[in-house]
């Protein structure tokens, strides 16, 4: 078995049938440092109670089949998995034995893949999952190299980014993250699965985060590749990207409705400072779906930069949103728009482009100046930036080819016939 410091008095236990009704204690700021190899099979439900950190040298090997259920825990105190950078995860699932994080408070037992008594609505109940690696980011303290959010700075373990694209943090393949989510704080908050500064020496295929109260998946900078992912029912975004995200996102469904405080499928910003401008992300063939009045179609903010292609929205009438802002002030506006989504997507040769997009709702470009408390003042500069997006951004196209009910048949919202 794997050299494991203990810092604090966590408790990591494994439990049979008989001790499955059985809730483990909630964390209390526990800490374990994996610094060899962990390994958990599938024979035992296994139970975290606070951090679980694999550092630089560390790897967590997951069997196939394998049940993970972890105790509650507010703030800081959440439960949640992190493989920091050096360290790797091995989560290698099957479409018939995938790989479940869920909650302590989750009835599944040992050869299920779904519990009873848990539903899309319940979330933040444990952490999520936070792989953190090598790869480029653009933060905006002007570094290539910061902390993820979730994860005090004290910590020590929550530093992510630097120079190789390549950098390989493991595997996730038929992986499902159920029922989590924590605040730590105002825009402070661990989602269901954090990729910060991912190599694209990481697989990432066939994953589910389900019921989460943050975002599905966030990837803050990095060159991951993700195909055949699926986010449902969010209580934020369904894919986040930031910091010059620079991967491929592909074969990937978000649907998301009310009453979670839902708010867009896609979120988009672009790099944040000096440090790796350049990064592009893809998103290649996929649905985004608004199930009820709550959430949006997509928000693509300040300096988002890249390719939207073969995707389709359907949001009822809600738009796939662009954000501009004006140079000046509210009251000395010269009503020329500053760098963002906006002029990305009309600069020539573009840095934002949409290909064979299907929208339900259309598009708008908004004012997104927080220093601008009126919106009005550039109206006629905002209704012909409208006018030119709606002739760029096509509306109508082929739009996404994948069937989520057949893609995502494994996953949890497959089985309970919620695709």
């Amino acid at each position: 078995m794997a050299m494991i410091l203990m810092m604090g008095s966590l408790v990591l236990t494994s439990c049979d049938d008989d001790d499955d009704e059985e809730t483990p204690p909630p964390a209390t700021n526990q800490v374990t440092i994996v610094t060899d190899t962990l390994r958990w099979s599938n024979d035992q439900i296994q139970n975290i109670n606070g951090r679980l950190v694999i550092e630089d040298g560390g790897v967590l090997e997951i069997e196939e089949g394998t049940i993970i259920k972890a105790a509650a825990g507010q703030g800081t105190q959440a439960s949640v998995v992190v493989v920091a950078r050096g360290g790797k995860i091995m989560a290698d699932g099957t479409a018939t034995m995938p790989i479940i994080f869920t909650s302590s408070a989750d009835n599944i037992q040992l050869g299920e893949t779904a519990g009873t008594n848990l539903e899309k609505t319940d979330n933040q109940t444990w952490g999520g999952v936070i792989i953190l690696g090598n790869a480029p980011i653009s933060a905006e303290d002007g570094n290539d190299m910061t902390n993820i959010e979730g994860i005090p700075v004290e910590a020590g373990y929550g530093e992510y980014g630097g120079t190789d694209e390549n950098d390989d943090s493991g595997i996730l393949d038929y992986v499902s993250i159920r029922h989590g989510g924590i605040s730590i704080g105002e825009g402070n908050e661990i989602n269901g699965l954090t990729l910060g500064g991912v190599g694209n020496g990481t697989t990432v295929t066939n994953v589910e985060v389900y019921a989460t109260l943050d975002d599905g998946i966030e990837c803050f900078g990095g060159s991951v590749n993700i195909n055949n992912a699926l986010v449902y029912y969010q209580g934020d975004d369904g894919i986040d990207l930031d910091m010059s995200y620079s991967g491929t996102i592909s074969n990937f469904a978000v649907i998301h409705g009310d009453g979670i405080g839902t708010d867009e499928s896609l979120e988009i910003d672009g790099p944040e400072n000096d440090a790796n401008p350049d990064g592009k992300f893809t998103l290649n063939d996929g649905v985004c779906i608004v199930e009820g009045a709550d959430g949006s179609a997509a928000d693509l903010k300040s300096g988002a930069q890249g390719t939207v292609m073969n995707v389709t929205f359907t949001s009822g009438d809600k738009e796939v949103k662009f954000r501009t802002r004006f140079i000046g002030s509210e009251t000395n506006m010269d009503c020329e728009h500053r760098s963002d989504a906006y002029t990305n997507l009309i600069a020539n040769p573009a840095d934002l482009v949409f290909i064979e997009t299907s929208m339900t709702g259309g598009i708008e470009v908004y004012d997104g100046d927080e220093d601008d408390e009126n919106p009005t003042v550039c109206p006629t500069s905002l209704t012909d930036a409208q006018q030119t997006a709606e002739g760029i951004i096509p509306t109508a196209g082929l739009g996404s080819t994948i069937d989520p009910a057949t893609l995502f048949s494994w996953t949890l919202a497959g089985e309970r016939g919620e695709l």
